[in-house]
């Protein structure tokens, strides 16, 4: 009993981690955002 119970826990979290790894390989920012310039961007410290 305590098998089954173990196995149905470990499934639980390789599912949840793969989820997790799959949805923050596809997170990407929309087309309409740029990158905006420093108002300081002399190149320096």
């Amino acid at each position: 009993m305590w098998i089954v119970l173990f196995i149905v826990a470990l499934l639980f979290v390789l599912g949840s981690a793969l989820l997790l790894l799959r949805s923050a390989k596809t997170s990407k920012l929309p087309a309409q955002i740029k990158p905006q310039p420093y108002d300081d961007d002399d190149g320096g410290w």
